[in-house]
């Protein structure tokens, strides 16, 4: 269902209310992953707060999401928090020694996170099995993977791409995050990554694009893939890394740097925050 003007709006406030508290956090801390936390925003809080089935962290017919780009987490964090699955104050525990909150999702530690992430390349293949899996038990739960397109350069990717042909489980959606940047460079420049789609599409998939800055635009491609039920369905979301605030955006410099004092308030400027308050 489209989203109403008013959810709209309601989800756009909520991924700049968002994007003040990561850039905060990540500033407090001093450590972190700004660029692909932030070109995920939109992806991530769309799902959590509107299309995902999600009553409780362990509820067997919840929807499940796994966030292959591991690195991202800070923003699934707070898309946790925003949910109740965790406490608002423990966010500034994010990647300190003894927290829940570590530099890559671990399930067995922290509500709400179906599958411990880190090494690039697993998700996929964990997501297709956790398909598989609600298919054989009968339950009507969806599996969301949201994939970096860096993260495509690893073949372990397109070998769960290839399988998932195979079983056509109907309950996976892919999701790429194609920002175009990544730790050293553009992929361009690293390794290029192709035409996305007609990749995916070759090798049997439903492939469908947006803009995923668009909360209206990435609901409605998630719409259109839940209602394909005979193969899976990969979504290319084009985004910008750091998107939101302009020094970050499209800068691999940004894919883990720590946010000065100056860089956060100029950076709470862009967003309309106030890095006193």
């Amino acid at each position: 269902m489209p989203l109403t003007k008013e959810r709209r709006e309601a989800l756009e406030e909520l991924c700049l209310s968002l994007r003040k508290d990561l850039v905060t956090i990540l500033h407090r801390i001093q450590t972190g992953h700004p660029g692909g936390s932030l070109s995920a925003t939109e992806i991530i809080t769309t799902l959590y707060q509107e299309k995902m089935y999600l009553p409780a962290p362990d509820d067997p017919d919840r929807d499940r999401f796994v966030l292959s780009k591991g690195h991202a987490v800070p923003m699934l964090y707070l898309n946790l928090a925003e949910k109740g699955f965790i406490p608002k104050e423990e966010l500034l525990t994010l990647r300190q020694a003894g927290s829940r909150l570590q530099g890559h999702p671990c399930a067995h530690k922290t509500p709400g996170i179906d599958v411990s992430a880190g090494p690039l390349g697993l998700g996929l293949s964990a997501g297709l099995g956790m398909a598989l899996a609600g298919r054989l038990q009968k339950r009507n739960h969806t599996v969301y993977v949201l994939l970096g397109d860096g993260e495509l350069q690893e073949g372990g990717c397109w070998e769960a791409a290839m399988a998932a042909a195979k079983f056509n489980p109907g309950n996976l959606i892919a999701i790429v995050d194609h920002n175009g940047v990544q730790l050293d460079g553009t992929n361009d420049e690293i390794m290029p990554v192709g035409d996305l789609a007609a990749k995916f599409r070759s090798f049997g998939w439903e492939t469908l694009s947006c803009d995923g800055h668009d909360v209206s635009a990435f609901s409605d491609a998630v719409d259109q893939a839940k209602q394909i039920h005979d193969k899976p369905a990969v979504i290319i979301a084009e985004t910008v890394k750091g998107k939101g605030i302009s020094f970050m955006e499209g800068k691999n410099t940004w894919h883990g740097k720590p946010i000065s004092d100056v860089d956060y308030q100029a950076a709470l400027n862009e967003l309309g925050g106030d890095a006193n308050g």
